[in-house]
């Protein structure tokens, strides 16, 4: 048992309330501990995702009670590759909050903060579905404190209406987890996906419920259409920082999907039988068309950019609810893309922002301050998210349209993959030309309540070091595309893992409770 995958757990668990007890009135202090934080993040999260790279799993037993008793951190290729991809996003997203003042405008950002990248490390590295719900209440309450930071009516109706969502959300959840308790006896995934295959044909009412109830929990938590409206309003309204690491949440949603319905409910699965394909594809289908319907509508850019995230979310849904080996690897590919694309452009929209005196309509505006370089990070971040080549959003889309070939949906997959596409371009290259190439010498608007301002250094590093994660995800897409295939091939072989989590002796466990 090796005891450094619970460190990006306890690292950020730790340095939370250090901050709020310590350096609660010393904002040096808070950016210094959190920003070495995260860069120790950054270590651990790459030495463990170093360590799975051979295919070998890594176990915890949080004080060495063997499952299915006791709680387990389960460290595999999946995993390790999602919380290595959280803290590099912490990390940018967090230079980006120092550098521009954003952790000023509020109280506790850095501690909530810490707490955000704790409750997201713990969903993508427990090994029990009861502690995933555990983790995802933390999200929620560190991400609501996040959502209202820096105040302000909007923000704190667009945050209400995100609490909202996200506890019907967690009740369905509750529900989801008696009813697999009641049908199952555990809620361990890997003592699970033993005892699920054992339900005869004729008790599998119960669990195919719980399983329609974990997949609209999961849905709700991925944005997936008809239980997107939550994200539109909270993404828009939420400061730039948040609205950036908010980028990963979706994939929360997206990464319960896959591990539970590729090891728990497989699709070779009698009791779950269809449940895929039948409505999670069509779903996925809406989202992406309606997310890029939203793109184009947008009036304002950071709308448009929070629509973007269900149009690429739908992307993501499209390629999982095929539930193949080959689907499985391109919505890893497409996760980390959409991932840093989304994040990229939410700075880039408050960059816009103070260069027009916080106005975001799309309408002609005098020329705003640092223009060109900002417009290139836009131009490039926009070619990502549309999925035009050369970048790794085109790479991601041709892998989902290939893995579609064995869909009986493939055409409606194709038309409206390529549709929304040409939507999307259409509607990022429209607020482009609006916002970059139509200034005028015109009385800003009412909204512009601020003078513009010269954003500072940092803050372009910041965006700069996402775009040039999306420039390397392309150059080594080759080796990122053969990693992700041996990752799903690890996720429809679960026995190591099975093996790993149930055959590790530890206190309790069925051996030592019989003698």
């Amino acid at each position: 048992m090796t005891h450094w995958i619970v460190a990006p757990v306890m690292l950020p668990a730790i340095l939370a309330p250090f901050i709020v007890l310590a350096a609660r009135y010393h904002i040096g202090i808070q950016r210094v501990v959190s920003l070495a934080g995260v860069v120790g993040l950054i270590a651990i999260t790459a030495g463990l995702a170093w360590q799975a790279s051979d295919g070998s799993i890594a176990l915890y037993q949080l004080g060495d009670w063997a499952a299915p008793f006791g709680i387990v951190l389960v460290g595999d290729r999946l995993s390790t590759m999602m919380v290595l991809l959280t803290a590099v996003l912490g990390f940018f997203v967090l230079l980006y909050a120092v550098s521009s003042g954003w952790d000023r405008k509020g109280r506790h950002f850095h501690a909530l903060y810490q707490f955000q990248l704790m409750g997201i490390m713990g969903a993508f590295l427990t090994g029990d579905l009861f502690n995933l719900f555990v983790f995802f209440e933390v999200l929620l309450i560190a991400s609501y404190g996040l959502m209202i930071h820096a105040g302000g009516n909007e923000r704190l109706r667009a945050g209400v209406q995100y609490v909202l969502y996200n506890l019907l959300g967690s009740t369905l959840f509750l529900f989801a987890l008696g009813s697999i308790y009641a049908e199952a006896g555990t809620l361990n995934m890997a003592d699970l996906a033993q005892r699920v295959t054992l339900i005869g044909p004729e008790a599998t009412v119960g669990i195919r419920v719980a399983a329609v109830l974990l997949l609209l929990v999961f849905a709700i938590k991925a944005a997936v259409v008809p239980l997107h409206f939550w994200l539109p309003s909270s993404y828009a309204e939420a400061p730039a920082p948040v609205a950036a690491l908010f980028a990963i949440m979706t994939k929360v949603g997206a990464y319960a999907i896959i591990r539970v319905y590729t090891m728990v409910f497989p699709p070779e699965l009698e009791a779950t039988a269809g449940l895929h394909t039948l409505w999670l594809l069509p779903a996925a289908l809406a989202s992406l068309a309606i997310g890029m319907i939203g793109v184009l509508a947008a009036r304002t850019l950071d709308r448009l950019v929070a629509f973007s995230v269900i149009g690429s979310m739908g992307m993501v849904m499209i390629s999982i609810a095929l539930f193949t080996p080959d689907g499985i690897a391109a919505a890893l590919y497409y996760i980390v893309h959409s991932t840093l694309a989304a994040a990229a452009l939410f700075l880039i929209v408050d960059l816009v922002r103070s260069g027009r005196g916080g106005s975001l309509r799309l309408t002609a505006m005098p020329p705003m301050t640092g223009a060109a370089l900002t417009a290139a990070l836009f131009f490039v971040a926009a070619i990502a998210m549309t999925g035009l080549p050369p970048l790794s959003g085109f790479v991601g889309k041709l892998l989902i349209l290939d893995a579609a070939f064995t869909s009986p949906l493939v055409v409606w997959t194709w038309a409206t993959i390529l549709g929304a596409s040409l939507v999307s371009i259409v509607g990022f290259a429209r607020a482009g030309s609006i916002v970059f190439w139509k200034a005028q010498s015109i009385t800003p608007p009412e909204d512009a309540t601020a003078p513009p301002a010269a954003p500072a250094a940092l803050s372009y590093v910041a965006v700069g070091g996402l775009v040039a994660l999306l420039a390397a995800h392309t150059v080594f897409a080759g080796p990122m595309t053969g990693y992700t295939a041996a990752i799903s091939d690890q996720l429809f072989s679960p026995e190591p893992y099975i093996s790993t989590v149930m055959d590790t002796p530890g206190k309790l466990s069925p051996p030592q409770e019989a003698n």
